[in-house]
């Protein structure tokens, strides 16, 4: 039995998003510019909602708008929500924070190709999405790409975009089983599944899962590249790193 009406299914699912988006920002005041920074520059993806409607979903929406012209109003609450959780849960888990990078480190010739790295995933999606395929699939590889360049341009940024990916991973798919309990049948009535590879895990489409890696994967280092900041070592590390340089500036004794 459902909890709750077809139609209102996506504006809660939505609004939960919403609710643990406020969550974690009144949990992290250190990282709140960032979080509502990427939040708002997520929150416009949700124009891309007739993209996907109804080729790959097709969800009961709010004055039925999303039947209707292929906009919502949850698109851009959701899209607005992910974008800064998936920032900041690497921070949430490890403690760490950020700080901006030397002059000297932004003109590296490893950043000799920082704009293209970051509108990377742009040009994939651009290329791809007129492939005749579900536009899920043009989408998850952008932000694999994106994800991938990230971590070649900013290698200090790998472990961000790893963990970061595997986070929103189990983050988005608690969320969505939580979803597929509550309302029994919704994935099966709304997702467009035989447009889609057919595979599930744990009663969820791939795909799904694969949009939660790739976008967790990307958004968790796009602030960080983008403002040119890196990871703050540790405690432990700057003392490391401190008494690695004490010993290497030590002069040697004669024989």
């Amino acid at each position: 039995m459902n909890m709750i009406s077809d139609q209102y299914v996506w504006f809660a699912w939505s609004l939960v998003f919403l609710l643990l988006w406020g969550i974690i920002f009144a949990a992290l005041p250190g990282e709140r510019r960032k979080m509502w920074q990427t939040s708002f520059f997520t929150m416009p993806f949700g124009l891309t909602e007739p993209l996907f409607v109804p080729r790959y979903w097709s969800p009961p929406s709010l004055f039925n708008l999303a039947e209707r012209t292929g906009f919502d109003i949850e698109s851009f609450i959701f899209c607005f929500a992910i974008g800064g959780a998936s920032a900041v849960l690497y921070d949430l888990l490890t403690g760490r924070r950020s700080m901006r990078m030397t002059s000297a480190e932004r003109h590296l010739p490893l950043h000799r190709h920082h704009v293209l790295a970051l509108i990377s995933p742009v040009i994939a999606f651009l290329v791809l999405v007129f492939l005749p395929w579900n536009p899920i699939y043009p989408g998850v590889i952008a932000m694999a790409v994106g994800a991938i360049a990230t971590m070649l341009c900013r290698p200090d940024l790998k472990a961000r975009t790893w963990v970061g990916g595997i986070l929103f991973l189990i983050y988005y798919s608690t969320l969505l089983e939580g979803l597929r309990f509550s309302s029994p049948g919704y994935i099966e009535r709304v997702w467009n599944l035989p447009a889609l590879v057919g595979t599930t895990l744990f009663g969820l489409p791939i795909e799904e899962l694969l949009f939660a890696a790739a976008f967790g994967m990307y958004w968790s280092g796009v602030y960080e590249h983008l403002t040119w900041r890196s990871v703050a070592p540790t405690a432990y590390e700057a003392v490391a790193s401190s008494n690695r340089n004490m010993t290497s500036n030590t002069p040697r004794p004669s024989r």
